[in-house]
């Protein structure tokens, strides 16, 4: 995986806005970062590709272990919503989609750093923005990227089994969720479904029929959230999710997989896997990455080289925590790559990579395109 310098686009900021992209700047530095590009050999892609299906096998198997074994509380999961993410695995409630977090070391075999499971973002730029940049500066090259195009796939699955709009919800006030959430929407109406947007505080519970319902007291059927279950669970709406049947995406039994706790168990179950980093509950040796079981975008997480702190970053979120193998990322120029391996509808259907000077990636870390040469 090469990574190349470039110079941007005129008037590059007007073009991915004119495609929806309005957070592509960050506290007045790009988020969008269209000066530099990774170059991807197709034997890299292929192997990226087979490790998200393997891993999205193992996954799915962990969860089966999980709910055989009656392990939930290990993920802190409270005890009341126990059977109801039980019965949401045992019917097989559908997945729309995913995001493996991988490290690409010098062995150029790709390993697991986490599963965004529920709540994934960066999907806009991985999707749409990127391809579109692929046209405007490397015509005739190709992406993995069939991101959008699986999408839809998914959406006509869903929207012939549907009573009513799906809802498409996020929070309020983000301009990253809000696209995020209107960009699969739009998925969606391409695939035929009626839709309707509201923000996740606008979500009401009307006791007298029983039913979540949005401002104008439709009844909310069917659901997209870009809201975290952890945080679902306890608001004080919470206990009505067991009385609803309103269906949501992502459903129920993917907290299983959003929770870092997944990771130590993964390792417990597969260990002999390539694609898997050493992870425990406790710490050990004197090298590792702590990391919170509920923690996002690279907040309140802790890396420790040879029993010292190296890098340490700000966040809201505590324990419990996680302890991970330390991997090397790929560097170029003081940049540490991070590639977000999508998978929609079962399917490993493309990456987008993010980069920062330091080995944590965070929320304000640049997405950079790329392409297959």
């Amino acid at each position: 995986m090469r990574r190349l310098t470039l110079s941007a686009r005129n008037n590059w900021a007007s073009i991915v806005e004119s495609q929806g992209f309005h957070f592509h700047t960050l506290d007045d530095a790009p988020y969008w970062d269209e000066t530099a590009c990774y170059a991807l050999r197709r034997d890299e892609v292929n192997e990226i590709e087979k490790a998200t299906y393997a891993l999205n096998e193992l996954c799915l198997k962990a969860v089966d272990h999980v709910i055989a074994n009656n392990l939930l509380e290990r993920f802190g999961i409270p005890a009341a919503f126990h059977e109801w993410v039980r019965k949401s695995w045992e019917v097989d409630e559908h997945s729309i989609y995913g995001r493996f977090d991988l490290a690409l070391p010098p062995d150029g075999v790709p390993r697991l750093l986490e599963y965004n499971a529920d709540t994934p973002t960066a999907l806009l730029e991985a999707a749409v923005i990127q391809w579109f940049w692929l046209r405007d500066t490397h015509a005739g090259s190709d992406q993995f990227n069939n991101i959008h195009e699986r999408l839809i796939e998914i959406w006509k699955v869903v929207a012939p089994k549907v009573e009513g709009p799906i809802h498409f919800v996020s929070t309020r006030g983000s301009v990253e969720d809000y696209m995020t959430a209107n960009y699969l929407r739009d998925t969606a109406v391409q695939a035929g479904a009626e839709t309707r947007y509201l923000a996740v505080d606008e979500i009401a519970w009307n006791a007298a029929r029983g039913q979540f319902v949005d401002g104008d007291e439709q009844a909310i059927r069917t659901i997209f959230k870009l809201y975290p279950w952890e945080w679902m669970l306890r608001e004080e709406f919470g206990p009505y999710l067991l009385q609803s049947q309103t269906r949501w995406f992502e459903p129920p039994w993917k907290m299983i997989l959003s929770n870092k706790a997944i990771l130590p168990l993964v390792w417990s179950l597969f260990s002999e896997c390539p694609y898997l980093l050493r992870s425990e509950y406790e710490p050990f040796g004197s090298s590792y990455v702590q990391k919170p079981m509920l923690g996002r975008e690279g907040a309140n997480v802790t890396v420790v080289v040879g029993g010292q702190s190296v890098i340490k970053t700000d966040g809201p979120y505590g324990g419990p925590y996680v302890f991970q193998e330390v991997c090397p990322l790929p560097e170029a120029l003081g940049n540490y790559a991070v590639l977000g391996s999508w998978i929609v509808n079962g399917f490993a259907c493309g990456v987008g990579i993010r980069e920062d000077t330091q080995l944590v990636t965070q929320n304000t870390s640049r997405f950079v395109p790329h392409f297959i040469e």
